[in-house]
């Protein structure tokens, strides 16, 4: 009899989208054979074939939601492996049912937040879709005035946090941050090795070449500074009057930026590209062994 381990169980979840227990008892049933588990799975559960294990769930939507009274606001990442599936209403229905669950219950945690009746709905959805689906992220910002905003599709979703202010504000400076994507609030904030990157990017541009140290380091903090200013949210241009920094929009309502969390499908994520040619006659060949 062969040992069932935790790996295969993920495997055969990553590939049906079902239950662990019931993967796990199918495994039993197969003695350790993957292959033979989800056959013997299509003929008594109505599993469609299952997935490949190296099926990436890439696309999908980002949503939000704030409190009436801007106290706080969720925003949650639910991929799926095609666009096409992203905007079929059963998923979007689910999406809508994570939100509304991590609004309620302010939990970030994703294994938290699915455990009991979400994570059923996601299994019965993967087997209905036919495709690979899954929670990604959950973001929660509270305190100060918060406001949200979902942009490109529901591609790109941002909750901002300001100290003072009001909704409006918050919305306005969120829609910057979906559009501009900057990297921090304030130049302080920009971690130290990152900076320390840039510097070596700025060394081994052409124009520094056979310059004098003190020159080379003289041009550095120019463009470190640049560099620092385009990628702070308040020190750049606002997208609806870029004749003000989104610091001086702030400061002008009596407001200033606290925090900002910006959520894009699929960031991150490295897609597997199949070559299905390469894939079909790997199988011919081992057909023939």
């Amino acid at each position: 009899m062969t040992a069932i381990s935790a790996t295969m169980v993920k495997e055969l979840r990553d590939r049906t989208g079902l239950g662990m227990m019931e993967c796990k008892k199918a495994l039993g049933e197969a003695n350790g054979d993957i292959e033979l588990a989800i056959e013997n799975l299509r003929k008594v559960s109505g599993l469609k074939a299952a997935k490949k294990a190296d099926r990436t769930a890439a696309d999908g939507v980002v949503a939000v939601k704030v409190a009436d009274d801007n106290s706080y606001g969720v925003a949650v990442e639910v991929n799926s492996e095609t666009d096409f599936v992203a905007r079929d209403a059963g998923f979007l229905a689910f999406v809508n049912s994570v939100v509304d669950k991590a609004f309620a219950t302010k939990q970030t945690d994703v294994a938290a937040l699915m455990a009991g009746d979400l994570e059923n709905a996601r299994e019965a959805l993967v087997q209905k879709i036919g495709e690979n689906i899954g929670v990604r992220r959950v973001k929660l910002v509270e305190g100060g005035v918060v406001g949200g905003y979902v942009h490109l599709n529901s591609r790109i979703a941002v909750l901002v946090q300001l100290e003072g202010g009001t909704e409006e504000l918050a919305k306005d400076i969120a829609m910057h941050v979906a559009a501009v994507n900057p990297a921090v609030v304030s130049s302080e904030q920009m971690p130290a090795d990152l900076v320390e990157k840039e510097k070596d990017i700025i060394r081994a541009q052409p124009d520094m070449a056979g310059k004098p140290a003190e020159i080379v380091e003289k041009m550095m903090v120019g463009r470190i500074n640049k560099f620092l200013k385009e990628a702070s949210l308040i020190d750049q241009p606002f997208v609806k009057n870029p004749e003000v920094t989104v610091g001086k929009l702030a400061k002008d309502a009596g407001a200033s930026v606290s925090s900002f969390v910006r959520l894009e499908v699929g960031e991150g994520i490295e897609k597997v590209v199949v070559d299905f040619a390469a894939e079909v006659a790997a199988q011919v060949q081992a057909s023939k062994g």
